[in-house]
């Protein structure tokens, strides 16, 4: 007869692998958000409360069954549209963007809510019209995707347009998109990037300018990328060690407790450190697809799948623009950057997972 305890994880609807490698990412982060932030104690305890609520919110998430998120899905979606519009008449306005709902007492941001509504809407879409996606499938889920992606590339806020609008794409390709709807879609956009390009901010034109040549500014719109470059070579194999990293405490480098924490992290532990958490996030990634290839369902398969390569692409992102590969587009680091929504959205992601993993072995015969 089994012990009771060692049945927690079923009980409470956690995925133990999932668990262990979030808590430690998030340990690290801790570690390196304390040496990125000057030593300073009240960032770390914010960051430890939002931590607290995140976690919260993904075990909450877990105890959903994934037939739920199923039904949930449209509603989930229309409410998340209706929100984005009324950002854009009657939202807050700071730095520029227009992003934030006055509730009176928070400011919300429905773009974060569309980072999920959008998977599940894809998801839920393919699962009742078939899979794979064929005739006039793609395009409505086209659609879908785009009406929520240019409410928010307007706001702006291009870096979230870009993560909502791959985890619906991720849904489509999943969902066994063929090769003549690829081509078409891949030539279809390299004939719009002139279109775009016209579209995009001034600040946005110059981001893109910058990577190309970040030494045609060094003090102004270059600065970020250089000083993150010259953190992450100082580095070198092993490190400076933790608390040791100059660029960051002699204020050289912009955004060290977010956007650019990778490059703190980078000169403090060296090239062997960046390959064991690039390893963790490639962990998580594949515990996702192994949740994934035993769902259930078509929904839960492409849910899962699509949860999972929207967070490698957040790693992907903030990795890239940091060592000067993407230009910036303000996506942090899971996990290891300062802030508390998007990881809020992040993790109750990873509690759909959760779900998807334990109630299937509740209902399994």
């Amino acid at each position: 007869m089994r012990a009771p305890f060692r049945d927690w994880p079923t009980r409470l609807h956690v995925d133990l692998p999932l668990l262990v490698l979030l808590s430690l990412l998030s340990t690290i982060g801790l570690i390196i958000l304390y040496s990125a932030g000057g030593e300073n104690m009240d960032l770390l305890f914010r960051q430890l409360m939002r931590l607290g609520l995140a976690f919260g919110v993904m075990l909450t998430v877990a105890q959903i069954p994934s037939q739920w998120l199923y039904r949930l899905a449209p509603g989930l979606y229309g409410i998340g549209l209706i929100l984005l519009i009324l950002v854009m008449l009657l939202g807050d306005i700071g730095k520029g963007a227009q992003r934030w709902l006055d509730l009176g007492v928070i400011r919300f941001q429905p773009s974060e809510m569309m980072k999920l509504a959008m998977p599940l809407m894809a998801a839920r879409y393919l699962q009742d019209r078939g899979i794979p996606p064929a005739g006039w499938d793609v395009p409505i889920i086209l659609l879908l995707i785009g009406g929520p992606v240019l409410l928010i590339a307007e706001q702006p806020d291009l870096g979230t347009a870009v993560l909502v609008a791959t985890s619906g794409v991720a849904v489509l390709f999943l969902g066994g998109l063929s090769w003549r709807w690829i081509l078409s879609l891949a030539g279809t956009l390299a004939a719009a990037m002139p279109l775009v390009w016209n579209l995009m901010h001034d600040y946005q034109r110059r981001r893109v300018l910058t990577l190309l040549d970040p030494e045609a500014d060094p003090l102004g719109s270059g600065y970020h990328i250089i000083q993150s470059k010259i953190a992450l070579g100082s580095g070198g194999l092993f490190g400076k060690g933790w608390l040791n990293g100059s660029q960051a405490h002699l204020q050289f480098l912009p955004e060290g407790t977010t956007d650019f924490i990778f490059a703190v992290y980078g000169e403090e532990f060296g090239l062997i450190g960046l390959l064991l958490l690039l390893a963790l996030y490639i962990a998580v990634t594949v515990r996702g697809l192994r949740i994934s290839a035993n769902g259930q369902n078509g929904f839960e398969r492409l849910l899962a799948a699509s949860l999972s390569f929207t967070f490698l692409f957040y790693v992907l992102v903030n990795t890239g623009m940091v060592s000067g590969v993407l230009p910036v587009v303000g996506v942090p680091l899971p996990l290891i950057s300062y802030g508390g929504t998007s990881m809020v959205t992040l993790l109750a992601g990873f509690g759909m997972l959760m779900s998807i993993q334990t109630h299937k072995k509740m209902l399994a015969p």
